[in-house]
């Protein structure tokens, strides 16, 4: 079987923003898609940095037993251009991009992601999700602390865990290979889409828009209508069998390249010579302008055939990767002042207790401490209800998470009273509605295993 793609890009600055920090490419062998972040001029440079490192491994074919070292290897490369490019430009420090990838190797498909960049797999009409969001709400959601749909409004839900930036350290992406089976269509976006559109109306578009460039405009137009406040990108790609085409269904040979690392941002860029050129093109030394640092890309040293060569600049690099340092402290005390404002009720001491925080823990740090006892012993309360304070009950506020302790405290002792009422005062033999509570011999006191509780 012969396989091939048959694709389209298309970016959009958005409806909010002043520039676009988003990168797109698709080409016979790949497809990309990276959303910068960093500031104004930083993210364009990060992402533009990210397709420049890819960019290659469009000009040839690949074996499906090396595809996915390759990939991971160029993600690598991107990673050490950010490093070096934020060194040689330090109002760059802090740049990063999100990376969701694809590079085609005869029938596999090899996928590496880094970020909340999403890429989505339509196989028989229906569409599934094909990465995983790395980010703090995923993180929760994964964890059973709150639903999907409780993710989707959650006030921390674009922050990012996980990113491809200019800090000397290796995060590995998410590595995968999957069949390319004819018939399927992968979309690959920024949140900027998935972030503002629905599933379900990304599943519908995608099936009833046969034409890749419709559809690709028409998931633009969907993202922008539904008022995304972020640069939007995307990437629509068909499976096709070669063979099996009718005259006049070629797929598609060009590469496009749309956002940040398009020569023209306006519009996607379909360049006719050769994919090492186009890589070349994105990787030349261009200065920094008004324009928000136009191509931005690897910072004037060139492609990736002189990496090699560059000369070491050591104290340089120590204190960007100190700068780094100092930011990341900083954006981990942003995250547990955040964590700080939360509260719910769970079990302190063996008594209903009220906490401030959230029931995780990072390392040895405990991100929750109980700050009020109510004097009600777990071990007086129903199983059901000792089965809800071990999940924990969360909470808006402390007026909030005291209001629940009461409640359900209340909630208890009603439905001793209702038993009481229907039992009768008398205490006969086997009687177990006395004050006690019901469960008289519940047995072992299950063991609270939520982090923090104290318990």
């Amino acid at each position: 079987m012969n396989i091939a793609l048959r694709y389209a890009a298309r970016s959009d600055v958005g409806l909010v923003r002043s520039n676009n920090q988003d990168s797109g490419y698709a080409g016979p062998h790949l497809l990309v898609v990276a959303d910068g972040m960093g500031g104004h001029a930083g993210g364009d440079v990060a992402s533009s940095i990210a397709v420049a490192a890819l960019a290659p491994l469009d000009g040839e074919s690949h074996g499906p037993d090396d595809a996915l070292a390759e990939l991971e290897q160029s993600i690598d490369h991107a990673r050490q251009d950010l490093v070096e490019r934020s060194v040689s430009d330090p109002e760059l420090v802090g740049m990063g991009t999100t990376v969701t990838a694809i590079l085609r190797a005869g029938n596999k498909l090899a996928m590496a992601h880094l970020g909340d960049s999403r890429a989505y797999l339509l196989r028989d009409g229906e569409l599934n999700q094909a990465t995983t969001d790395h980010t703090f709400v995923q993180h929760l959601v994964d964890t059973g602390r709150i639903s999907a749909d409780e993710a989707e409004t959650h006030p921390q839900r674009n922050v990012v865990m996980r990113v491809l930036g200019d800090f000397d350290i290796d995060l590995t992406p998410d590595m995968s290979v999957r069949e390319a089976k004819p018939g399927d269509r992968w979309l690959l976006c920024s949140d900027g889409l998935s972030g503002f559109v629905s599933h379900e109306t990304l599943e519908q578009t995608l099936l009833d828009t046969p034409d890749v460039d419709e559809c690709a405009d028409r998931l633009l137009q969907l993202a922008l209508r539904a008022g995304s406040t972020d640069n939007v990108t995307v990437v629509v790609a068909d499976v096709v069998d070669v063979d099996a085409l009718p005259d006049g269904g070629a797929p598609t040979t060009r590469a496009e390249i749309v956002g940040s690392a398009a020569v023209d941002r306006d519009a996607p860029s379909a360049a006719s010579d050769s994919p090492a050129a186009r890589a070349a093109a994105l990787g030349a030394a261009t200065e920094p302008d008004d324009d928000a640092t136009d191509a931005g890309t690897s910072g004037g040293d060139g492609d990736d055939d002189v990496r090699p060569g560059r000369a070491p600049r050591r104290w340089v690099t120590v204190v960007a990767v100190a700068l780094v340092v100092v930011g990341l402290g900083v954006a981990v005390w942003a995250g547990y002042r955040w964590t700080q404002a939360q509260y719910y009720v769970g079990v302190a001491d063996g008594q209903v207790a009220v906490f401030r925080g959230i029931p995780e823990s990072a390392g040895p740090v405990t991100l929750s401490t109980p700050v009020e006892l109510t004097g009600t012993r777990v071990e007086d309360l129903p199983g059901y209800v000792v089965d809800r304070l071990e999940t924990t009950i969360p909470a808006q506020s402390l007026v909030d998470a005291r209001a629940r302790a009461d409640r359900l405290v209340a909630e208890v002792a009603a439905d001793e009273g209702g038993q009481d009422a229907t039992t009768g005062t008398t205490d006969a033999p086997g009687d177990t509605t006395n004050d006690e509570g019901s469960d008289s011999s519940p047995g072992p006191t299950p063991t609270v295993t939520t982090t923090g509780t104290g318990a």
